[in-house]
């Protein structure tokens, strides 16, 4: 369940930042840090910071998303998370505060999309070949991708909060959780919490397609946003937003696959069929006040498909901006929440 790339730090993505089709007056104008975390990249633009804290600042945003990974990562061994899902008994797990907080989230949103948004649903992902595990050289059987869907459910969780801590609970001894769908979002609230921290207060940050803005760009105007086409082919703009301090995140269905016995493959998987998505919406983009809520929005309106995101982001007031395939192109549909972020 990985997420879209920024196109603006030389990846295939789903967000340019505003100006970067010319890097270098973007460079010469603001102190931009850049790095990997998460499989991914991050990239953090700073507005009236002094080239002097360069790397200062860059070690420490590296250090603090290196931690994050070393918390939510199913790619590494010895994470908080992947401990965790290799306990095989029921008694209450001690977390850190933020992973509670991240767990807490994606069950309320899980609740709100009716168990679409799964963050449980890591052996069906693993299966498909999205995961730590090697892609499979056939489709899975159905036999293959029951007993994978007999392992996940966000019923089988529990967040618990002690007066000495948080602690996760599960019920089901081989219960798998996948953060990878939030991790980005997480962690690019995380780096806006250290600017604030250092008395930056005007910066772009983001981290894989998770990006939160907050104050000035350096020319003294609101940071912008565009979305791209949905197209592996080119890197053409389809709408342009003012985030006015909030968080924004796509989910798409048409970077981010493979081909296999004759089928294109999404990264998206349908926790209610256990297979890949393969319906006409192909991405999903959602404005929150945080990263980490846009972050667990987008993939739960992916997995419901055009009719039923509409109206889950009706009935919930989301601002959302979906694109759905027609034929050979596009058509798209905006909520009047997220009408108010579209610059003309």
């Amino acid at each position: 369940m990985r997420k879209n790339w920024l196109y603006c730090i030389g990846l295939t993505a789903l967000f340019l930042l505003s100006g970067c089709d010319n890097h270098q007056r973007d460079a010469d104008s603001a102190l931009i840090l850049e790095g990997r975390t998460m499989g991914t990249f991050w990239r953090v633009s700073l507005a009236g910071v002094s080239p002097d804290r360069r790397e200062k600042l860059q070690k420490q945003v590296q250090q603090r998303l290196d931690n994050d990974d070393r918390e939510l990562s199913t790619w590494k061994p010895e994470s908080v998370i992947s401990r965790f899902n290799r306990y095989r008994g029921s008694e209450p797990q001690p977390v850190s505060d933020n992973m509670a907080d991240i767990v807490t989230l994606s069950l309320r949103i899980g609740q709100k999309t009716r168990g679409e948004m799964d963050i449980t649903v890591g052996p069906l992902v693993n299966l498909w070949g999205f995961g730590p595990d090697k892609q499979p050289i056939r489709i899975p059987s159905q036999a293959q991708i029951d007993a994978a869907r007999a392992l996940t459910g966000l019923q089988h969780l529990r967040v618990i909060q002690r007066s000495e801590g948080a602690y996760l609970q599960k019920d089901l001894p081989d219960l798998y959780v996948d953060l990878s769908t939030v991790g980005e979002g997480f962690a690019t609230d995380h780096l806006a919490r250290l600017m604030e921290q250092e008395g930056i207060n005007n910066y772009l940050v983001s981290v894989g397609g998770a990006v939160l803005t907050r104050g000035k760009n350096a020319q003294g105007n609101p940071w912008k946003v565009a979305i791209q086409k949905p197209t592996d082919k080119e890197n053409a703009v389809q709408a342009r937003v003012d985030l006015q301090g909030h968080g924004i995140s796509t989910s798409g269905s048409y970077r981010n696959y493979y081909e296999l016995d004759g089928q294109r493959i999404s990264h998206i998987i349908d926790p209610e069929t256990g297979r890949p998505i393969q319906h006409k919406l192909v991405s999903a983009t959602v404005i929150a006040t945080t990263a980490l809520e846009a972050d667990g929005w987008d993939t739960g309106l992916m997995v419901l498909g055009e009719e039923k995101a509409k109206a889950l982001a009706l009935r919930e007031h989301l601002a959302v901006y979906l694109i759905i395939r027609q034929g050979n192109g596009f058509t798209t549909w905006m909520s009047p929440q997220f009408n108010a972020f579209v610059l003309p």
